[in-house]
């Protein structure tokens, strides 16, 4: 790798939905044009949560199936599976005895944990494993493995970035060398909250979700069910406050943009004309990637070769910066 170097990488939890693809994805994809790329499947930051075999085996396959569908090359940077590297279960260890437990305390997803149980009643620490908890050393590792530059992130991951930055900061100031590069976030202002089908954050867990490689019918469907206002269709509207423009403008050309809106604001216009065009827009970027989506799915040993190229690649760098870290800790090389 010669250019600076960004990272990113996603959760198989579930089937990638438009706020993946606006929010990770597709900044992800933008940044191969000025870093060195890397993109891997967060397979065991997902086991924190998915505990079936299958669902765990399906939900990668189509994690990577979307990053390949969408224009991921993986000869250009790295793709691989997290759980294929064990250089960064290693170095997830190392790093956590250099983790102060407050850093764990505050992280986003544990209070968030903590917070919901104890509005519920619950113990605080209900339902909460040590894969939870410790989540931010294993994030760590994945950044400060690959030297990693720059992360894309939202603005509720930001601190994600900063633990790793600090943690390597206090391993580098300890041992006097310069061992981890010093991550930075990179914030995508406008896709930081990409509106789901009731107006709340796009997200699994709230349910309102529009995944990305759904069928035709099944798009219109969904979209079908974006809520808005009761507004008749000669009043003007604004498309400020609407979520069917705040999807649409997402994926819209400034023109596009531009020529919707004048719509909206000259009356006559129904909802149900505002989510037919953005169910033809969503076609438009859409429709090629699916086809190329479901024929990976429908023969998957293609990903596998993928991804076994991609680890290779990944642990020819992995293995000899690990063995650095152990010579600087004074653990003796293999």
């Amino acid at each position: 790798m010669s250019k600076l170097i960004s990272l990113t990488g996603i959760k198989p939890t579930g089937t990638p939905h438009l706020g993946n693809y606006l929010g990770a994805i597709r900044p992800a994809l933008e940044l191969r044009k000025k870093y060195d790329t890397v993109y891997f499947i967060a397979d065991y930051h997902a086991l924190t949560t998915v505990h079936n075999r299958e669902e765990m085996r399906n939900n990668t396959y189509k994690v990577a199936a979307t990053w390949l569908a969408l224009g991921l090359n993986p000869e250009e940077g790295l793709f691989y599976k997290q759980s294929d590297i064990p250089e960064i279960f290693e170095l997830s260890w190392l790093l956590s005895c250099f983790t102060p437990k407050g850093f764990m305390n505050r992280a986003h997803a544990y209070k968030d944990k903590v917070a919901k149980n104890q509005a519920a009643g619950a113990d605080p620490d209900d339902g909460v494993n040590m894969g939870l908890y410790g989540y931010p050393c294993l994030m760590d590792a994945d950044i400060l493995m690959f030297k990693s530059n720059v992360v894309p992130v939202g603005k509720d991951q930001k601190q994600h970035v900063e633990f790793s930055r600090d943690i390597a900061e206090r391993f580098n100031k300890h041992y006097g060398k310069n061992i981890f590069t010093l991550p930075e976030p990179v914030i995508q202002a406008e896709t930081d909250i990409i509106p789901g089908l009731d107006g709340r954050k796009m997200s699994k867990s709230y349910g309102n979700t529009i995944e990305i490689f759904l069928e035709p019918k099944e798009l219109k469907a969904k979209i079908g069910k974006i809520v808005t206002n009761s507004q008749q269709i000669e009043e003007p509207k604004d498309p400020e406050k609407c979520h069917v423009f705040a999807l649409y403008k997402l994926f819209a050309s400034e023109e596009q943009a531009a020529a919707l809106a004048a719509r909206y604001l000259a009356g006559g216009m129904g909802w149900g004309h505002a989510k037919e065009a953005l169910r033809e827009l969503l076609e438009e970027h859409l429709a090629k990637p699916r086809e190329k989506y479901n024929a990976l799915l429908a023969d998957t040993t293609q990903i596998d070769k993928i991804l076994a190229y991609g680890a290779e690649q990944a642990r020819a760098i992995a293995k000899p910066f690990m063995q650095e870290i152990r010579d600087t800790v004074g653990i003796a090389a293999n």
